[in-house]
């Protein structure tokens, strides 16, 4: 059987990363985007705490990762993940291993972090990061069709300002970084075709600053309850224990 037609996901904890997992991250990262460094790259990922790899064979073609903690919110205690540096490689657009691995990755996770609420909160300047939320959770924000709930933009606010201080803009929901990571060549391009998905839509028109690396803040309810069809089936049992893409 030949295996490097596979994907396979991996769950790791920051401190276990071997330096040969490090330098593949970051080569596979400076290979897609713009205006990364190495100490750029090590001091955001010394903030994480776990690590999701994605794996065709035996090289490395996406991670993701994550910081999970515990905050407070109105004075109720809330569990937050926390989604730092992301990449899959074009090759690896087709498969599901990663989102299969991300899903699995936080339902695990909480576990050990059981307090209060679970939530996602996401940074994203690349619209296929974006289109993530609509694809596995059915309620997430902000989105085209529903208004934002006062409860949620004063907790997506709370969050933003809590990590990223004054780089954060409350007005508009985004976060803009001193030296942002800015997507390489024609990845920094959406397709015209896509322009036409309603989510794209609202993406580009609310965060136009998205190619010079704008983040806009995204924040979803992490619960069974809210995944989508597509959600659950990268949540099932089954699935998750190989963590094995046969497609």
């Amino acid at each position: 059987m030949n295996f490097t037609t596979h994907n396979s996901f991996a769950i790791v904890e920051r401190k276990d990363l071997a330096p040969t997992q490090m330098e593949e991250m970051f080569q596979l990262l400076a290979n897609h985007f713009e205006g990364v460094t190495w100490i750029q790259f090590t001091l955001d990922l010394a903030e994480k705490n776990w690590v999701i790899l994605l794996r065709r064979g035996s090289r490395l073609v996406g991670f993701s990762t994550l910081l999970v903690y515990e905050s407070f919110f109105e004075q109720e205690p809330v569990t937050v993940v926390y989604s730092g540096d992301t990449i899959v490689a074009p090759e690896a657009w087709g498969s599901s291993a990663l989102a299969r691995g991300w899903i699995t990755a936080v339902n695990r996770l909480r576990e050990r972090y059981p307090r209060g609420k679970y939530y996602w909160l996401l940074l994203t300047s690349g619209f296929r990061t974006y289109r993530f939320l609509p694809v596995f959770w059915q309620e997430f924000f902000p989105r085209h069709d529903a208004v934002t709930p006062s409860n949620i933009r004063r907790l997506r606010d709370h969050l933003a300002a809590q990590r990223f201080g004054a780089k954060y803009d409350a007005a508009s929901g985004i976060v803009r970084f001193e030296q942002p990571q800015r997507l390489q060549g024609a990845l920094k391009n959406v397709p015209v075709e896509r322009t036409f998905d309603p989510h794209v839509a609202f993406f580009l028109a609310h965060n136009p600053g998205h190619p010079q690396g704008d983040e806009m803040v995204c924040l979803t309810e992490l619960r069974v309850g809210n995944l989508t069809a597509a959600g659950r089936r990268m949540a099932t049992p089954q699935l998750c224990e190989s963590g094995r893409d046969h497609r």
